[in-house]
Formats: C-alpha cells, sequence, structure tokens
C-alpha cells in the first residue's frame, strides 16, 4: 500500500516537472532564439555611411520589427579580410537578410552567398559593380539603393558659381569602382562645356596630402565623388586646397561639414532609410529580391560652408545663397 502510493506522488511528481518544463520553454528564451538575424556590415566609418546606416535601421524600427530581429551590427575598418571574414560569419550563422553599406561591402557579400538577400545602400552603380545585370531587373540576392550624386544639377551649382570655370579637379580611390564611375560620368558631363577634368588618383589616406598638391595652379575647382577613402580625410584634402584659393565642391552634405566649400547633396540618411523599407519587404514575406528593382536618392539639397566661403573669399551669387542652407 506505501510503495502504490508512493508510486502515485512520484508519477504526479515528474508530471509537475514535465509541465514546468514545457511552460519555461515556452517563454522569453524561446522568442529571443527564434528572432530573424540581420546582420548589417559596414565597409568603414564616416558620416555619409553612418547616416545610411542610420536611416536602415531607423526603417526596420519603424515597420514594428525591432523586437523581431537581432541586428548584428559591423564595421570591416576599410579591411578586405574583415570583410570576409564578417560574411563568412554571417552566411555560417545562416542570417534572414545582410544590410550592406558601400560597394566593396556588397561585392563582399554577394561573393560568400547567393542565397541570402542582400540589401545594399551606398552603392554608386549595381551594374558596374557586378552585382546585377540591371538595376531595373535584379536577377540574383541583390537589390537596393544607389548614391549616385546628381552631376548634372553639380555642375550647374559649379558654373553658376565659378562662370569662367576652365580646369574641374577630382581626386578619388582609383580601387574603388564607384568612384571610377563617377570620374568618367563627371568627364562626359564636363565635355560639353569645354570643361577639362584633371583627374588624380590615391590609394589611401596617406597619399591624399602629396597628391593634392598637384590642383594648386592648375584646377579652379575640385569635385569630390562619394569616395570612402577620401571622405575619411576630407580636412587633409582641403588644408592643401585652401592654400591654392581653390574651392572644393562635395557629393553630399558631409563632405561640406567636413569642410568642404558647397554641394548639391542627396541625402545618405535617405537612401540608408529606403533601402531599411525594401529589406522590412523581404523581411515580412511580402517582397523577393527579384521584385524590387535598384532606386536612388529622390531629391537635393543645396549646403554651403559658410566658413569656407569666408576664407576663399568666394562672391555667390544671391539667388544660390537664398536656396542654401548654411554650414
Amino acid at each position: 500500500m506505501v510503495g502504490s502510493k508512493w508510486k502515485k506522488w512520484l508519477a504526479a511528481g515528474l508530471l509537475g516537472l514535465t509541465a514546468a518544463g514545457f511552460l519555461a520553454g515556452c517563454g522569453t528564451p524561446q522568442e529571443e532564439q527564434g528572432k530573424m538575424k540581420v546582420g548589417i556590415v559596414q565597409i568603414v566609418q564616416h558620416p555619409a555611411l553612418d547616416e545610411a546606416n542610420r536611416g536602415f535601421v531607423a526603417a526596420l524600427d519603424e515597420r514594428g520589427l525591432k523586437d523581431k530581429i537581432e541586428i548584428d551590427q559591423q564595421n570591416a575598418q576599410g579591411d578586405q579580410s574583415n570583410l570576409r571574414s564578417i560574411a563568412n560569419r554571417f552566411v555560417s550563422g545562416k542570417y534572414a537578410l545582410i544590410g550592406a553599406i558601400s560597394t566593396p561591402a556588397a561585392q563582399a557579400m554577394a561573393s560568400a552567398t547567393s542565397s541570402i538577400p542582400i540589401v545594399g545602400t551606398a552603392i554608386a552603380d549595381y551594374e558596374t559593380a557586378k552585382l546585377m545585370k540591371s538595376e531595373s531587373s535584379p536577377d540574383g540576392n541583390v537589390t537596393g539603393t544607389h548614391d549616385r550624386a546628381p552631376l548634372d544639377q553639380q555642375l550647374a551649382l559649379i558654373r553658376k558659381i565659378q562662370p569662367h570655370i576652365k580646369t574641374l579637379g577630382i581626386i578619388y580611390n582609383s580601387s574603388e569602382i564607384n568612384s571610377v564611375v563617377q570620374a568618367e560620368r563627371l568627364k562626359e558631363a564636363c565635355a560639353p562645356f569645354g570643361i577639362q577634368v584633371m583627374e588624380l588618383t590615391v590609394t589611401s589616406v596617406n597619399d591624399i596630402q602629396q597628391t593634392a598638391e598637384q590642383f594648386i595652379g592648375k584646377a579652379d575647382a575640385v569635385f569630390i565623388p562619394t569616395d570612402n577613402v577620401i571622405a575619411s580625410s576630407i580636412p587633409t584634402l582641403i588644408a592643401v586646397t585652401n592654400k591654392g584659393k581653390i574651392p572644393v565642391y562635395g557629393a553630399e552634405v558631409g563632405h561640406v561639414k567636413s569642410g568642404a566649400f558647397a554641394s548639391e547633396s542627396i541625402s545618405f540618411y535617405e537612401i540608408g532609410h529606403r533601402a531599411g523599407e525594401m529589406a522590412a519587404d523581404i523581411l515580412e514575406g511580402k517582397k523577393k529580391i527579384q521584385d524590387i528593382p535598384v532606386e536612388g536618392p529622390k531629391e537635393t539639397k543645396l549646403y554651403i560652408n559658410k566658413h569656407e566661403m569666408e576664407t576663399l573669399g568666394i562672391s555667390v551669387p544671391d539667388d544660390i545663397l537664398k536656396q542654401a542652407e548654411m554650414i
């Protein structure tokens, strides 16, 4: 009789422990394990890419995904080997989606996986970067937003401020395909106006000061594209061009904030935010990569660096000053 009761009590106890374990398994830990992993990789830290990153994350939050995803933020610090390591980690971790900020980041991710959706931003040209055959019809696992500066508007701004310009300089990192593309497009845009483009290239931030010295006495102005190396060292460039009283026009507002004279600027926050919306559509199962063509910035805004304008003694037409936001 005692043995029979003992067996009943033991069975009841085991049943209680099993139920408790089941209930514990249904709680927060399991929900956390069920979150989708999203990797975001940035080639290097500088204001433009930081803004694109901020916009990307904000868009995911605005779609109510904050509690449904686990974001893994990675910065390659400009190192290709770091990019490969990050890519391998994202792939082995079976991430649901990868956000790639910059051309090198997107290329590294695309080389590592053909199945995980990749949404890029701050990329000049997806076709030239061999990320897809047509930006209007993505054919693989990559889509996103581009950061092509409106060169026609940039050139119109330069010609209004400097109507007699004959030589326009451009300096960029020769290993960044996005910068090479922008340099070629600048030459095409300048040709109808008889403006010569003085093209200088660097391979690292250490080359900028010595290379930029070549502009002095030769270039009437300098344009800097959305180049990661140059963006990281604009004060170095400006220190050189100011000696020659050469105004520097940037492709985006971050350049002006760092010391460039003026820009008809795109918003990196805007293109990052739009890329985040694309990513949200994919994570929610509303769209596939192939349903989302590459998009660019919708509008631009004029910015002028007041200190630089005064330092160079540039007389800016009133109609431009009225449109501009002074920094």
